[in-house]
């Protein structure tokens, strides 16, 4: 597989679009595990070529790039406060055709969306009244870049995304790593490392766009495959690659989306982080994983009456999801290195038993099931009911996914089940609500 090519030169638009049609670049589509197949994703491509070529000019010389969503498959909220997460790229997409331009300005066309057009020599600095857009997240991206010494420059670039906004597959955190890719391999011979461009996104989506994250999204989205990653240092996080097979093993990945409203969820989002800081303020840190988790036990009394009980019960569900992230990559690291199919088969039973906890302490503790503000839209819990209703009695698991509050639910359904759990979830909330995905190797790249 050819993929990433650092520092060789771009080609013109009808270069690459040859490349496509003539099968070049066919083994490194493949190795990214397609939706619908290699053909429907040349297809795709060749749309957003000629709807380039249309919209920028025929005589550009281009890059194609590519980005992942993610899933989170445990750590649910951890990341803010320096925790431990397991993440994974996953088979949904953007897609970038980008040409450099010799001044200071970014056009990019998303399908389907308006044009976004940014002078990176005027938006070098936060700007509350565009908090919330996408134009903030690519000033944000360049002032990053900039400020930490790597080259900026214009660029034209049409678009293409096939991770859902509002999924919790983090359409946000693979628009951000785009952004930096682009940058990257236009400007910077692709030298911008992938962990490198995750960290300028979360800076970013932070300071220009108004939304307290964490860093799992940007870095699941861009370096590929499983990973297990340690925030305790987040300037340094570890991470190790998880080589583990869903697929192989039997099971499906599938990510069920309500239809949650998420209009002004912010607040419910930006609470999680905020009361867990404010329970280690208490002890003078500025996150949970600073503190002892015995010491946060004995000091409850205290703690409710300062922070009050939702901050302590999410403050006890951190720790403990701290405890079953390292757990499960224990487990999965075992399972995809033995031979022996009683150890592998076990390992698997920890995985899912420690997945299923989690869905129950993110329902019970940490409290991002549904929104205090609408309790009359649950579609979250209802769509983990009906897991359970078809998972309940198979070796299998379920919980709640990303964010929470609206949005999505994530289950392991066994190969047997899937066309049952689809239909049944589709029933519930709408066809193609149920996706089916894969986990793919490669995070953020330059395809050709």
């Amino acid at each position: 597989m050819s993929i990433n090519q650092k520092g060789t030169p771009l080609h013109t638009v009808n270069e690459l679009k040859n490349a496509v049609l003539n099968g070049k670049l066919d083994t490194t589509l493949d190795a990214l595990i397609p939706v619908g197949g290699l053909e429907a994703e040349k297809s795709r491509i060749i749309e957003l070529i000629d709807t380039f070529a249309k919209t920028y000019g025929e005589d550009r010389e281009v890059a194609l790039l590519t980005v992942a969503g993610r899933s989170e498959l445990s750590g649910n909220h951890t990341d803010h406060n320096y925790g431990c997460v397991i993440a994974a790229s996953i088979n949904l997409e953007i897609l970038a055709v980008a040409s450099p331009r010799e001044d200071s300005t970014i056009r990019l066309t998303s399908i389907g969306f308006p044009e976004d057009v940014v002078d990176l020599a005027l938006y070098t600095k936060p700007d509350e009244a565009k908090y919330g857009s996408s134009e903030s997240l690519i000033a944000g991206m360049c002032a990053g870049l900039m400020r930490d010494g790597y080259k900026v420059g214009g660029f034209d670039a049409c678009a293409v995304s096939s991770v859902m906004i509002g999924s919790g597959l983090s359409s946000s955190a693979a628009f951000e790593d785009m952004i930096g890719t682009i940058e990257s391999h236009l400007y910077n011979n692709g030298e911008v490392d992938n962990v490198t461009v995750a960290k300028l996104a979360q800076y970013a989506e932070n300071q220009f766009f108004g939304k307290p994250c964490g860093l799992m999204d940007q870095v699941a989205c861009a370096v590929g495959g499983i990973v297990a990653i340690d925030f305790e240092d987040p300037s340094a996080p570890v991470i190790t690659p998880v080589p583990f097979d869903m697929t192989a093993a039997g099971y499906r990945l599938c990510i069920v989306d309500t239809g949650g409203n998420h209009a002004d969820l912010t607040a419910d989002y930006a609470s999680v982080p905020a009361e867990m800081k404010a329970v280690a303020a208490v002890f003078g840190k500025p996150v949970l994983r600073q503190l002892d988790e015995t010491v946060v036990r004995n000091s409850i009394p205290t703690l409710r009456e300062r922070v009050g009980d939702r901050a302590v019960l999410r403050a006890l569900h951190f720790f403990a999801e701290n405890r079953r992230v390292a757990t499960q990559k224990e487990a999965l690291l075992t399972a995809c290195s033995s031979a022996d199919a009683a150890v592998t088969a076990k390992a698997l039973d920890t995985y899912f038993a420690n997945v299923l906890a989690s869905g129950r302490s993110s329902f019970c503790y940490l409290q991002n099931v549904y929104t205090t503000a609408n309790v009359s839209e649950q579609g979250l819990s209802l769509a983990l009911n009906l897991c359970e209703a078809i998972l309940g009695d198979t070796k299998a698991a379920w919980r709640v996914h990303g964010g929470g509050f609206a949005g999505t639910v994530q289950a392991y359904v066994p190969n047997d089940l899937v066309d049952t759990f689809t239909s049944t979830m589709d029933a519930a909330f709408g066809r193609g609500a149920c996706k089916c995905l894969a986990i793919r190797p490669v995070g953020a790249a330059r395809i050709y």
